[in-house]
């Protein structure tokens, strides 16, 4: 049987609306975008697209205002809809037909947005612990605003090194008790990503405070949207409850995927057979 032979690593730039977004294309078969947390920029799952290049062509890009996607504007700052648009003209670049994606966290809902905003763009969307406010009912929509607000101010008052801790706490992650699958190493916190979690908390915070997503439109996207948690993950977590109200919107239960909030780093291998069944509907 005749194989064929996964396509090597391609990188590219891409001019969009107020910024150059670099982005990374490998392997063969269907198109599978992944959008990253916190301050993951298009190397940040390689060990996970490692694991799928045999199956699908893996897309993954530097959110603007990360690593190598500049704004042309710094002191704008980001919208949720700035980055669904984002991946909008990259998709567009990339591919004429509906695409799958892998959206993680901050990536999930910028997933929405496209779902909502450019309907066609995703055929199918895999939305592992959105942090979304708006799902939640509007006590708790507040609350969990309020949070990230809070870490902001610590941020700018005491450092990047201040806010670690708090930004754990608000997603269930616990740093004493690393889970990862052998062989996972840690990435070094380089002076690149510093400069990166500083954009995060600063400017992606405030995009997540300001969102306007559209919700009830979710259940009517044409896109099908698989709600993920991470197994260990505590229920009672902001990113938990917003996986747990994605999935009661759209009448069905969420997947629930190998590790916590960030398994698909810590556990790339058992993450990635979970993701293949989740776009496979089985």
């Amino acid at each position: 049987m005749a194989t064929t032979t996964p396509r090597p690593l391609e990188t590219g730039m891409l001019r969009t609306d107020g910024a150059r977004i670099h982005y990374e294309v490998r392997g063969t078969g269907p198109m599978l975008l992944i959008s990253q947390s916190g301050e993951g920029d298009a190397g940040r799952s390689a060990d996970l697209a490692d694991r799928l290049v045999a199956d699908y062509t893996v897309v993954t890009y530097d959110r603007r205002g990360l690593s190598r996607s500049v704004l042309d504007d710094p002191s704008r700052g980001v919208s949720l809809t700035d980055h669904a648009d984002d991946v909008h003209r990259l998709l567009a670049e990339l591919s004429d037909e509906p695409v799958l994606m892998l959206g993680c966290s901050l990536g999930a809902s910028i997933g929405f947005h496209v779902a909502v905003d450019h309907p066609g763009r995703i055929g199918v969307l895999v939305a592992h612990e959105p942090v979304t406010p708006r799902l939640l009912p509007g006590d708790q929509r507040a609350r969990h605003e309020r949070e990230l607000a809070h870490i902001q101010e610590v941020h700018r008052r005491d450092g990047l090194a201040a806010t670690f801790g708090l930004i754990a706490g608000v997603l269930g992650i616990d740093p004493a008790a690393p889970d990862a699958e052998p062989g996972v190493t840690r990435r070094p916190m380089t002076p690149q990503r510093e400069r990166d979690f500083d954009f995060f908390v600063e400017h992606d915070f405030s995009a997540v405070i300001g969102d306007t997503l559209d919700v009830a439109a979710l259940a009517g996207a044409p896109t099908r949207i698989v709600p993920a948690v991470g197994r260990t993950t505590p229920r009672t977590v902001f990113d938990k409850e917003c996986a747990f109200a994605l999935a009661a919107l759209l009448g069905t239960e969420p997947r629930e995927f190998p590790g916590g909030h960030n398994g698909n780093t810590t556990h790339p291998r058992a993450y990635s057979e979970a993701l293949r069944a989740a776009l496979d509907g089985t």
